[in-house]
């Protein structure tokens, strides 16, 4: 079985830039279970990176002084001496007033979830008659949910380290977290359970809805970007698709072989990635359950029965470039891919040894992928110019659906175009 198909030359295809690591603190109990870094997530801001490096512990590093310290000896890097490696073992050192510090957070217990959420001051809450409130959220409120594998959400201020809220209604690992992008501070969680639970942390965190629908384990969830949608996946072949303005199902995406593990929208929230053990990454138009495009990792690609079935080409995690012409996929076979939307090829590729997870960089310029080993890897990815057409096409569907665009009068091809009927 091969990675790539007959028609691509391997050794054709570019290598993504590595730029540098995060280290994990080695002791003699890391080769037990619970080392892995199973989550990474970038503030919306960009300000801070979190890492969940193993045995319970969360950093958050200034993602500015993570850069600088991958670039501050580029001199090396072209002299031979390689990618410079960070080991996140000592002191916070000492930091210009006012600038975003570092912190190690004990969670209790091993993380496998992570989320930012930053407030919007004038966004009102979800919950009604609400008369008073333990926290006053403000302008510059950022905070982290940690999901833990007891079951529990545990929220921290970001920019003290503090504990805020403790979450404790799911029986089960809470596998993933996801905050609404609209600044309201919805939390959504994905557990083990088989449920997904909506909590409202302008309401101290009170829970407003569980959401029942999978029959086995929740993987992931995702918000499209307007936060209208959710998106959820888990150990079965369907992709859920929730209406969060009145908690209900929308409908099912059928067309995966076996469980699903992960899901994130475009930016302008046209297209859908999912992520299988079936080896395959799947892009939807969410809105018509229409298969898009098919990003394979094994070739020739497992019949239904067989992709159901161990492989080494389990797709462990998806991630969508804010560019919106960019996925990276993270796949057993010791591989990171970069694809472009337009090709069903990789545009890049990249190693790394038991990838788990992986994150853009708000401005799409790094990827961030987190190993079994505790450590995370960077990469700088492949880029192209946005062309005008494009641009447009992005701002368009930003605020109209599939539906909305075939009604335009316009030619047909035009609107294929901005449907991203174009594959």
């Amino acid at each position: 079985m091969a990675s790539f198909p007959d028609c691509v030359n391997e050794n054709e295809i570019a290598k993504a830039k590595f730029i540098g690591e995060l280290l994990a603190p080695v002791a003699p109990f890391d080769q037990k279970s619970g080392r892995e870094t199973w989550t990474v997530a970038f503030a919306p801001d960009g300000s801070y990176f979190a890492w969940s490096q193993g045995h319970r512990i969360v950093r958050l590093l200034p993602w500015s002084k993570c850069m600088s310290s991958f670039s501050g000896r580029k001199e090396e890097w072209l002299n031979g001496a390689g990618p410079r490696r960070l080991s996140r073992q000592g002191s916070d050192g000492v930091l210009v007033p006012g600038e975003p510090r570092e912190h190690t957070i004990d969670c209790g217990d091993i993380v496998w979830g992570l989320a930012f959420g930053s407030s919007v001051p004038e966004k009102q809450s979800r919950c009604e008659n609400i008369e008073w409130h333990r926290f006053k959220f403000g302008q510059d409120q950022l905070l982290l949910a940690t999901g833990l594998n007891n079951g529990r959400i545990k929220i921290w201020d970001v920019y003290t380290g503090k504990l805020l809220l403790n979450l404790m209604d799911h029986t089960d690992i809470v596998r993933d977290l996801t905050f609404a992008p609209d600044g309201s501070l919805v939390l959504v969680s994905a557990s083990r359970d088989k449920t997904l639970r909506v909590w409202d942390l302008k309401d101290d965190g009170n829970m407003v809805k569980v959401l029942r629908g999978h029959q086995n384990w929740v993987y992931c969830s995702a918000f499209s970007p307007d936060s209208s949608v959710l998106c959820s996946v888990g150990a079965g072949k369907a992709v859920f698709l929730w209406n969060m303005d009145k908690y209900t199902m929308i409908r099912k995406l059928e067309g995966h072989h076996n469980d699903v593990v992960s899901c994130e929208f475009s930016p302008d929230g046209a297209l859908l990635a999912t992520a299988s053990y079936d080896t395959r990454v799947i892009v939807w138009d969410p809105h018509t359950a229409t298969i898009l495009l098919e990003l394979g990792h094994l070739f020739p690609p497992p019949s239904p029965i067989f992709a159901g079935g161990a492989n080494d080409r389990w797709v462990r995690s998806v991630a969508f470039c804010h560019d919106g012409r960019h996925i990276a996929s993270i796949t057993d076979d010791r591989l990171i891919r970069f694809w472009s939307i337009d090709d069903n090829s990789p545009q890049a590729v990249a190693s790394i040894t038991n990838g788990l997870c992986c994150a853009f960089s708000p401005d799409g310029s790094v990827l961030a992928a987190g190993s079994r080993d505790g450590g995370v890897h960077f990469w700088t990815c492949p880029r192209s110019i946005s062309s005008l057409q494009h641009l447009c096409r992005m701002a368009l569907r930003r605020v109209l659906s599939t539906q909305q665009v075939y009604a335009l009068s316009v030619p047909q091809c035009m609107q294929d175009y901005l449907a991203y009927r174009s594959f």
